[in-house]
């Protein structure tokens, strides 16, 4: 998902805006993850019932900062050639089911209502459709290097977000900074792969 957004951002951008654009997108999500963790988010996509000494206002807006990376990809990439391919899309939404899952369970287990939960989910999922769709409307008339760099800018978020929840034991290891190591690493291998 990371490397289809990236190769298409780098073929309208050049390697200046993707660099830049994947970087922040890492470093943006990392910060953002910091302060919902420290709010009481932490525990936001575990499924043990974790969230129960947790604010709920805190995994509520955690994992609608965790959807909003592909939400943006989605609004760049029709921005991009009018349409959104039905493997990326296909990939956000595998993607997002285990996570749903597990932070589902682990709020029914914290004691939430099962209304509370889905009331929740619509929330976050109605959210999300209308920031991709916002980003379509005010982003029409950019230039290449500007939506190459929102393009590359939600792969680095989305490559922070996913190291830290499938990757669990190199984040058991390195902490929240796995998920910039990964970023990082990506981008070293994406810059020799266009040398």
């Amino acid at each position: 998902m990371a490397f289809e957004l990236m190769d298409e951002a780098f073929d309208k951008g050049g390697f200046g805006a993707v660099s830049t654009g994947l970087l922040l997108g890492a470093v943006t999500f990392f910060l953002g993850d910091l302060a919902i963790n420290r709010a009481g988010g932490k525990h936001r996509k575990r499924s043990a019932g974790q969230q129960q000494d947790g604010n709920a206002s805190a995994i509520v807006l955690g994992t609608l900062m965790d959807g909003i990376p592909e939400s943006m990809a989605i609004g760049v990439s029709l921005l991009a050639g009018g349409k959104v391919g039905w493997v990326f899309l296909a990939a956000v939404f595998l993607s997002n089911i285990p996570e749903g899952l597990s932070a589902s369970a682990g709020l029914k287990r914290a004691g939430h209502h099962p209304t509370r939960i889905l009331l929740m989910w619509t929330s976050i999922a109605l959210l999300s459709a209308i920031s991709a769709g916002l980003g379509y409307l005010f982003l029409r008339g950019a230039g290449p290097n500007v939506t190459s760099g929102i393009q590359a800018f939600a792969a680095g978020a989305i490559l922070t977000m996913l190291s830290s929840t499938m990757l669990p034991e190199a984040f058991e290891e390195g902490g929240a900074m796995i998920g910039l190591a990964t970023t990082c690493g990506f981008l070293a291998a994406f810059t020799l792969s266009h040398l």
